[in-house]
């Protein structure tokens, strides 16, 4: 357990930080799982709007460091293949 002030104020922020950063990462989850439905769906217009969601939202979580902006990227661009490969 942590002794110092400075320890206990770090343990209470890094549970803070967790509590934040889980969130987040299920709100990122959800929005994958929105569009890959989108994607088996066929429908290239819907899956393109929803695409831009997910942009922005891996965009915004790689800024806070909950993930990483390499991670992000490889996410988009896979992401944006699969667009690519709808016919419509």
């Amino acid at each position: 357990m942590a002794h110092s002030l400075s320890a206990k104020k770090r343990v209470r922020q890094n549970a803070k930080r967790r509590v934040i950063n889980r969130a987040r990462k299920t709100n990122l989850k959800t929005e994958l799982k929105e569009m890959n439905a989108a994607l088996t769906g066929g429908d290239k217009s819907k899956a393109a709007e929803q695409y831009k969601n997910v942009a922005k939202k891996l965009d915004k979580i790689a800024a806070t460091k909950t993930i990483h902006k390499n991670r992000a990227a490889r996410l988009k661009s896979r992401l944006a293949k699969k667009i690519n490969k709808l016919k419509g």
